[in-house]
């Protein structure tokens, strides 16, 4: 019984027989595709003899299937490669299945694909090397592989195709091993590549057949193109995005073009499809990137895909989170020298590729710092620094040096960037790269910066660096880093450009800027040490830069400190310190620091020395002075705002309260020792800043007047010791150095530790200089008038100190002061002098000295009082003030003739004059007068140690004064009214505290409201702020009283406000109703107008608008000094808590179209409300309730006040607290914006641009789903496209919409603006033409005036429409389409195209059509067969330009059209074409065809057979533009002249069809394209042609002649050449000659010439042929009548001139020609050729001999050459005499030419060598011919003839 094993090997033996009889290669081919896979399926035997034998077998079968005809069973083997996982089998199959997959027809192979694709990823984890050789084939397949068009039905179906949907690990894996191909590249010095491991090199390389990529051997493929087409197939359908997005990346990166743009476009598709966020893509870029360690490992990426990745890791949170790999990449991307084997590829990569991947490589170092989680940029930061730092110093630091640089590359711009790198990471992780012992990196940037002379741009990147570094100096530092740090920006701001540091550092650059910039934000204000570094700033920057000095006087700001450095908890609008940061320095320390032991300016001793740095001095000085009096004062007494400094010395000089705090303050200090050398200091550098500075430290004598006045007189007295020293100062020629150094000499002189001796000797040369006041001239006057004032402010001084006037031994001295004072007061003309004796009486009087009692005798008060009344009527405000004093030293009496009563009296008439500050200076001057010392206004004049002096008793004067002042509040007069005021507030401010004051402060508060309504701008802030005075001084029930009636007459409640009206009463400004011969002013005016005008209604009307007037100006006077005051207090518990209606009229106001009730309305509102916010949303409801019900209110200031208001309403609330108003929010505007008014429409234009840009912030957010957002769409988009909006005649509206609407669209959603598309796509094309300028057209229609073409315009106008953004945002909305909008698109859409006016408009319809063609295809493909027809209509627009955007149109529809509709737009063309009369409907056809052909290439080949043939024809048009056309489709969509052949039966079938046509036209290029089909098709013209051919061409040669028909019977002669044509048929060839002949004697001139030439050629054609009778019969005639002259011809001109010379010329020659070539022998007699020669010869010899036209003897002997090579070929000698006669005298005729061009003696020597061999028959035509070129050679000039003439003389044989 047989075995299992005998079964098997006699089956394997079978097929082994079949196999060695197949005695053919289709026998054996036949018997493998049934048994080969069968067959090794046995190798899977378990018997080693069946798998031997079955090896043995295929060992055969490979012998005989060596033959490449032989088709392998590919399919079969694959199939069971697949199925099988026995290795051996497999081994098997995969070397057949590669043997015969070349022998395969490509359609059998592009079959296996879905086969090999099959399971390919479990086919690689089986078996590595198998799939390689899969991999392989799967490359080699897709050479053969034809994809489809990108996004067609066909390549979205690739996927399902090759069964990838359902595979998609497969999918993964082909796109992953195209990915490694693409970044492989075989080298065999090395087993890897950049970011290939050696595994996956051998797995492409098939390992290590050598073969694989040789393109000329067997089986190898070209390695570049194999990459283009793998990257084709990755593109299409066949895979995903995020299958594609490594393998793009790769791509994207190569240097070959054709890859990388394939590439980019697969990686902008594919990055947004995956997240960068992903773990597993992180890890792939970084493996890729770096690659893997190990010999085996991969390579880093070349250098552009490093670059490529870094862009995206650049985009990816969760790369930071490597930190290792993050570290590496800065690393090896930085290191320069290849110190490991592994990345040499990479860092010693030079040039360009190199500094583009550093500069990214920088650009992912400032994103780790900026995205990176705490902890891990604190590892990361710090080894990136170092390697950064030494990049850096790798280059030659501090200065760079260029041979240490990569050549070719950027490094200085890589420095700069490294620089930047380093500030970041600093930042980002302070702690572990900056906060060190001894602040290391800091001070690196810091020398770097003062020495790295690289360029100014890598000095600006380490500024930059800096900055960065200083935002990690946000905390509180340690006090050992606070110290180094003091230390290092010290030192910097020591360094100047140019020094040399003991390190060896040179300065290049100034370090002071970055240094003050640290000291203000990284030190604490109260730092003392910071605070000299901006002093030194302010000492050096005016020489240096100016922002230097200004951020030195920053530094000694508290609010800009403040500001530089804020907090989290700052608010708002809350500038009070509340953060020991902010604390003042302490004044003790800060006074040491600048002025101590050892500063440079050290006052030790009050010499007059040089001062260092003499523009600091003085702010140095002016700090320490704040800062000390700051210290003074209560916390919280002072607000530190940017006016804190002016608030501090207004209270510090002004309010006794804070005096008294100050003076406190100081005199504590004095129980400290520190404290009182620091506070001595301070005095002392003051006083040496008088002393030495003068003018350039003004402040310095301000501070130290202000000091001493506070200070102790124990203080004061180290420097009473110096006062000789101030004698400079006081004879300074700055008046204001003079007059503060007089007082200080008052001051201090009047000190009991003053030296007498020193005091004794000044005041001695002070008075002998006073005493010269009348003989003085030039500086004299100076020393006068610091003399004097210097005596004055000593005598009032002393008896400020001892309250008495004068002891009896000073009483002389005192006297004559006085005396003096009042005589050069009286007496002097000097404005110098007089001010000083002003000065000096007012001084004078204010201590008591000068008084009635006290005068000299032959001096009275009277003399004073009206020289000083005389100089206050000159505004001199210390006259006023001197008259209040002196007022103060006389007696209550109000007696008319009493000199108080008529002080008080002068001082009330100053009310004319119109100077604010003299009027306030007349109430000090007043409360001086009604309460002495009492006054507030004196509190800074006693500026002594010691108590106030006691002033004359007064009963009534206050309640006299206040009387009268009061009054003349109520006058209407404008400038009394104004002073009145004046007046009464300084009443109110210097003496309200008195009881008798306080007790009409109801009647000043309602004098003060009446003045609020006045139309004066200074009444109004006068009253305002005396109301804010009243409320202060008031009790609580005055307070609330005066609260309601303010909100009264705010909200017209009261009319308390108005005041009353007199005949004098001003309501109107004037010139503001002019009346021709003056304006209406007054009450009294309109009365009297009235009167005239016999109306007494007018009165009211003019009242009524002054009433307006009125109550607008009041409003203006809300806030103004102080009214905010008012309400503020009240707001807690008083009359406005109980009122919250207030609120929404209060918001609105402070939006109003005034600037003066704007700017009150916020003081109010500030004051008022202390939470805005808060305040806001509690009344939100009511405020947008009240805006939108007055919106459409009466008053414009209304309307526009409520739309600003709603404007800032919504624009910081969130959407859903106003969502419920925004549909009448949006109406409304929409109403306003088509106000009366300009300011109300522009207003609501500005609301309308708020509300769109909250819409599109929303839709851009994400809140597209809100039910806001389609409110407002609906709201928003129908107003901006009408004409309101885009349709707008005016400008900024027109543009204020369209942004709007990009905007709109650019930021919406699809599902938001998805309903809004159909029909703003068609509103959208139709407004193109209404944004055109209006002018446009005017101009197109007459360009010609403007040196342009119509079609120029249009084309610009074009361009315009292309790059406008109407169509940009119409193209944002088309990406929005799905099916069912597209739907809803049509309606509208056509709507547009049909009714658009305008250019724009109709170019704007053909624009989207080709955008729904090429980027819309899928939801418009359904609809291109009815928008092909519409736009088929729309090619016949008059205008081309619009004409051509709709044949592009049709072009690219045709796309995705039908080929029935295709079809019916080629028959649309050829009816153009044929059917109109029009030239520009043939155009139109063509471009038509044009677009088709160039936009839908495959749709127009595949229906070649029906177009081509219409396109040839047209192509010869004789229209030029549509000939071109025509002609421009031929040659782009034709190979060759053989498609002429292929469609050549139907070109002619079409020519013949119009060859009859009565339109000349269509006739023409019908015979055109016949002939121009027979001379595309040259020499290969076969009989069948022919016979097609032929009755086209006989048909194109019928008629009369017509312009171009020369072309035709060019072409009928190219056709009659052929050799072969109609060889059968002689009636062809009689019916070709007959033709020629006839056409030979068309009489019309320009056609004769072509006729003549074309028979001339004809007549050679057949030698067989003799045609010389006829043409002789036609010619002679022509030549005859020529030769007797042109006017005999018989011509028929188509101009109706007769021909030109030329022509005529050319007709004679092409006639001679003919002649002479006709003549053919063959088949003839010998007298037949006698007769034809002897005609020829008798015309040819008149010819040459009676014309000298050298194309007619060219055209001769070029003729003769031609006959004689004919006889040659029939003569055979002997020949008859007179046939040697005839031959002699043509011979003769060759020299004739000697007097001939060159050219033509060349052409008659080439003739008679023509001649020579004839000259052999006949020893007398020899002898004649020879002797001819002997005597023609004599006279011979020309070699290259001589040398003709030799051969001709050589080639004569004899006889």
């Amino acid at each position: 019984m047989a075995t299992a094993e005998t079964k098997e090997l006699s089956l394997v033996g079978k097929v082994e027989l079949r196999i060695a009889l197949a005695d053919s290669d289709a026998r054996l081919e036949s018997i493998l595709n049934t048994y080969l896979p069968p067959l090794l399926l046995k190798l899977a035997s378990d018997h080693i003899s069946v798998r031997d034998k079955v090896i043995s077998i295929c060992q055969h079968i490979n012998t005989r299937v060596k033959a490449p005809l032989i088709k392998l069973p590919v399919a079969g083997l694959l199939k069971q490669y697949k199925e099988n996982t026995n290795s051996l089998i497999r081994h098997f199959d995969i070397l057949y299945v590669q043997q015969g997959l070349t022998r395969l027809a490509v359609s059998d192979r592009l079959g296996l694909l879905p086969l090999l694709i099959h399971d390919i990823h479990r086919n690689y984890q089986e078996s590595v090397r198998h799939t390689a050789s899969l991999f392989n084939m799967l490359l080699k397949l897709l050479h053969s592989l034809t994809l489809p068009p990108r996004g067609s039905a066909d390549d979205i179906g690739l996927r399902q195709r090759f069964g990838l949907n359902s595979r998609c690990e497969d999918a993964h894996f082909i796109a992953a091993w195209i990915g490694r191909l693409l970044l492989f590249a075989p080298d065999p010095s090395k087993s890897r590549a950049p970011g290939l491991n050696a595994e996956e090199c051998l797995f492409l390389h098939l390992y290590d057949k050598q073969d694989t990529w040789q393109p000329g051997a067997a089986g190898g493929m070209n390695l570049v193109e194999t990459k283009v087409v793998a990257v084709k197939f990755l593109a299409s359908g066949a895979f995903t995005d995020t299958e594609r997005f490594m393998p793009a990346l790769y791509a994207s990166s190569d240097t070959n073009s054709r890859l990388s743009d394939i590439g980019d476009d697969m990686l902008k598709r594919a990055v947004p499809a995956i997240s960068l966020e992903d773990s597993e893509v992180l890890d792939q870029l970084f493996r890729v990137y770096l690659g893997s360690r190990g010999t085996e490992g991969s390579l880093p990426a070349r250098v552009p895909l490093q670059t490529r990745v870094l862009t995206l890791l650049c985009k990816s949170k969760r790369a930071t989170s490597y930190r290792a790999e993050s570290i590496q990449i800065v690393t090896e991307g930085l290191t320069l020298d290849a110190r490991n084997g592994i990345i040499a590829s990479t860092t010693t990569t030079k040039g360009l590729e190199a500094s583009r991947l550093r500069s990214q490589i920088f650009a992912y170092t400032n994103w780790l710092a900026r995205v990176s989680d705490p902890t891990d940029i604190s590892v990361v930061a710090p080894s990136l620094v170092s390697q950064l730092r030494i990049y850096i110093e790798s280059q030659g630091w501090p200065t760079y040096r260029e041979e240490l640089s990569d050549k070719g590359g950027n490094d200085t711009n890589l420095r700069s960037l490294a620089y930047e790198s380093v500030g970041v990471l600093a930042r980002a992780s302070p702690t572990k790269t900056i906060f060190d012992e001894d602040l290391d990196l800091l001070r690196w940037l810091f020398d770097s910066l003062a020495a790295d002379s690289t360029d100014r741009e890598v000095g600006l990147s380490i500024d930059s660096a800096l900055s960065s570094v200083l935002g990690a100096f946000g905390g509180k530092l340690a006090l050992e880093l606070e110290e180094s740090l003091e230390n290092l920006l010290l030192h910097n701001m020591q360094r100047q450009p140019g020094d040399t540091e003991g390190s060896g550092l040179k300065i290049f650059r100034s370090t002071q800027f970055p240094a003050v910039r640290f000291a203000n934000r990284s030190l604490d204000f109260k730092n003392t040490r910071a605070r000299w570094l901006n002093i030194i700033a302010l000492g050096t920057g005016t020489s240096e830069r100016r922002e230097l000095s200004e951020e030195g006087r920053k530094g000694l700001d508290p609010y800009w400190y403040r500001m530089l450095n804020p907090t989290k908890s700052d608010g708002a609008g809350d500038m009070a310190i509340g953060t020991t940061k902010y604390d003042f320095p302490d004044p003790v320390d800060l006074i040491e620091q600048f002025f101590g032991q050892g500063s440079v300016w050290n006052p030790a001793r009050a010499q007059a020395t040089p001062v260092s740095m003499p523009d600091a001095y003085g702010p140095a000085i002016k700090f320490c002075h704040n800062v000390l009096l700051y210290q003074g004062l209560a916390p919280g007494a002072l607000t530190i705002d940017s006016e804190w400094e002016r608030q501090l010395e207004v209270l510090v000089s002004n309010d006794e309260n804070f005096r008294e705090q100050v003076k406190h303050y100081l005199r504590e200090m004095t129980s400290d020792s520190q404290a009182t050398a620091a506070l001595e200091s301070l005095l002392l550098a003051e006083f040496s800043g008088v002393v030495n500075l003068n003018s350039k430290a003004a402040s310095c004598g301000t501070c130290l007047l202000q000091l001493c006045s506070l200070s102790p007189d124990q203080m004061v007295a180290r420097l009473a010791k110096h006062v000789r020293l101030l004698h400079s100062s006081i004879m300074s020629s700055d008046k204001s150095a003079r007059e503060t150094a007089s007082r200080l000499f008052g001051i201090l002189a009047s000190h009991a530790d003053c030296a007498e001796a020193d005091l004794e000797e000044m005041m001695k040369g002070f008075g002998i200089k006073s005493r010269a006041w009348s003989d003085a001239v030039g500086t004299q006057y100076i020393q006068v008038h610091g003399a004097l004032l210097s005596m004055a402010f000593l005598w009032s001084r002393r008896a400020f100190r001892r309250n008495v006037s004068a002891t009896a031994a000073e009483a002389p001295s005192v006297e004559a002061v006085v005396d003096m004072t009042i005589e050069i007061l009286t007496s002097s003309h000097d404005k110098t002098l007089l001010d000083a004796a002003i000065v000096s009486v007012y001084n004078l009087a204010l201590s008591g000295i000068l008084s009635a009692e006290r005068l000299p005798a032959r001096h009275s008060v009277s003399d004073v009082f009206k020289k000083l009344a005389e100089h206050a009527n000159k505004s001199n405000e210390n006259a006023v003030r001197a008259l209040g004093t002196l007022a103060m030293q006389c007696d209550e009496d109000f007696a008319e003739d009493a000199t108080f009563k008529q002080i008080i009296n002068t001082l009330l008439k100053l009310h004319h004059v119109r100077d604010a500050a003299i009027q306030f200076a007349v109430g000090e001057a007043l409360s001086y007068a009604a309460v002495g010392w009492q006054s507030k206004a004196l509190v800074g004049a006693f500026d002594v140690e010691g108590d106030l002096p006691r002033s004359a008793p007064r009963d009534i004067s206050l309640s006299s004064i206040l009387d009268s002042v009061l009054e003349e509040c109520k006058t209407t007069k404008p400038a009394l009214r104004q002073a009145s005021v004046i007046w009464l507030l300084c009443l109110v401010q210097f003496c309200g505290h008195l009881p008798a004051m306080r007790g009409r402060l109801r009647e000043c508060q309602s004098t003060f409201k009446g003045c609020l309504a006045d139309r004066d701008s200074l009444n109004q802030e006068t009253a305002s702020r005396g109301l804010s005075l009243v409320y202060e001084k008031g009790d609580r029930d005055l307070k609330e009283d005066l609260v309601r009636d303010l909100v009264g007459s705010f909200t017209g409640a009261s009319v308390t406000m108005s005041g009353t009206v007199s005949a004098e009463t001003q309501l109107f400004e004037p010139g503001a109703l002019p009346t021709g011969d003056g304006s209406i002013t007054t009450y009294k005016d309109i009365m009297s107008l009235a009167a005239e005008v016999g109306n007494p209604s007018l009165v009211y009307k003019f009242m009524s608008l002054a009433a307006n007037n009125a109550i607008w100006s009041s409003r203006a006077a809300f806030g103004r000094f102080g009214l905010s005051s008012i309400f503020s207090d009240s707001n807690v518990d008083g009359y406005l808590s109980q009122n919250p209606k207030l609120y929404p009229v209060l918001f609105r106001y402070r939006f109003d179209p005034n600037a003066n009730v704007r700017t009150s309305m916020n003081e109010i509102w500030t004051a008022l409300v202390r939470e805005p916010a808060a305040t806001i949303d509690q009344h939100f409801d009511s405020i947008m309730g009240d805006l939108l019900q007055n919106i459409l209110g009466k008053e414009w200031r209304t309307r526009q006040a409520c739309c600003a208001a709603i404007a800032d309403l919504v624009q910081s609330r969130p959407a859903a607290r106003y969502e419920k108003y925004i549909g009448d929010i949006w109406t409304l505007t929409f109403k306003v914006c088509d106000d009366i008014k300009e300011s109300v429409r522009t207003a609501a234009m500005t609301l309308a641009r708020v509300l769109v840009g909250i819409l599109t912030r929303g839709l851009e957010a994400g809140d597209s789903s809100s039910r806001s957002a389609g409110t407002m769409l609906k709201n928003v988009l129908p107003f901006l496209l009408s004409p309101s909006g885009l349709e707008s005649p005016a400008q900024d509206v027109q543009a204020f919409s369209l942004s709007a609407l990009l905007q709109i669209i650019k930021k919406s959603g699809k599902s938001t603006l998805r309903p809004f598309v159909p029909d703003l796509v068609g509103r959208l094309i139709l407004l193109l033409s209404s944004l055109e300028p209006e002018g446009i057209e005017y101009i197109r229609l007459r360009a010609e005036q403007y040196g342009v073409t119509g079609q120029q315009i249009d084309d610009a106008r074009l361009s315009g429409v292309r790059g406008s953004p109407m169509l940009e945002a119409i193209e944002r909305c088309l990406d929005f389409l799905d099916e069912t909008a597209m739907q809803e698109l049509r309606g509208p859409l056509e709507n547009a195209i049909t009714t658009g006016l305008g250019l724009p408009s109709r170019v704007g319809g053909s624009r989207v059509l080709v955008s729904l063609a090429t980027r819309h295809n899928f939801v418009f493909r359904s609809h291109a067969n009815y928008f092909l027809r519409l736009a088929r209509k729309q090619v016949l627009d008059r205008n081309d330009t619009i004409s051509a955007s709709y044949s592009a149109a049709c072009g690219y529809l045709a796309r995705l059209a039908s080929d029935d509709e295709i079809l019916r737009l080629f028959e649309h063309c050829r009816k153009l074409y044929f059917d109109s009369d029009e030239e520009r409907h043939r155009l139109i056809a063509g471009e038509i065809v044009f677009a088709t052909s160039k936009y839908a290439t495959d749709r127009f080949n595949a229906l070649a057979a029906e177009i081509l043939p219409f396109v040839f024809l047209a192509k010869h048009d004789r229209y030029d533009r549509a000939k071109t056309v025509f002609e421009d489709t031929w040659n782009e969509t034709v190979g060759g002249s053989r498609t002429v052949l292929l469609y050549m039966q139907e070109i002619i079938q079409l020519a013949l069809q119009y060859l009859d046509s009565p339109r000349w036209a269509l006739k023409h290029t019908a015979a055109f394209a016949i002939a121009g089909a027979i001379n595309a098709t040259g020499d290969e013209i076969g009989d069948p042609i022919a016979q097609v051919i032929w009755p086209g061409i006989e048909k194109a040669m019928d008629g009369k002649t017509w312009e171009g028909k020369e072309k035709a019977l060019q072409a009928f002669v190219r056709f009659a050449r052929a050799k072969n044509v109609v060889t059968e048929d002689k009636s062809v060839w009689a019916q070709i000659q007959k033709i020629m002949l006839r056409e030979s004697k068309r009489t019309n001139a320009a056609y004769r010439q072509h006729a003549l030439a074309c028979l001339a050629e004809f007549v050679e054609l057949r030698e067989s042929v003799d045609l010389a009778t006829g043409v002789y019969e036609i010619t002679a005639p022509i030549i005859e009548d020529l030769l007797a002259g042109p006017e005999q011809m018989d011509h028929d001109m188509q101009s109706g001139g007769p021909p030109s010379k030329t022509m005529n010329e050319d007709i004679l020659a092409n006639a001679q020609s003919a002649l002479l070539r006709s003549i053919n022998h063959v088949g003839g007699t010998t007298e037949a050729l006698l007769s034809s020669l002897s005609r020829a010869l008798a015309l040819t010899v008149r010819t040459l001999s009676e014309t000298g036209s050298r194309k007619v003897h060219n055209a001769v002997f070029e003729a003769e050459k031609s006959l004689f090579q004919k006889l040659q070929r029939v003569l055979r000698p002997p020949i008859s005499e007179q046939l040697v006669a005839v031959l002699n005298g043509f011979v003769q005729t060759l020299f004739k030419s000697s007097d001939q061009a060159e050219q033509t003696r060349i052409k008659a020597a080439e003739a008679a060598t023509a001649f020579a061999p004839l000259a052999g028959m006949s020893e007398q035509m020899r002898e004649l011919l020879i002797e001819g070129m002997n005597s023609a050679r004599t006279g011979e000039r020309s070699v290259t003839v001589q040398q003709t003439l030799e051969r001709a003389r050589r080639a004569v044989p004899d006889v």
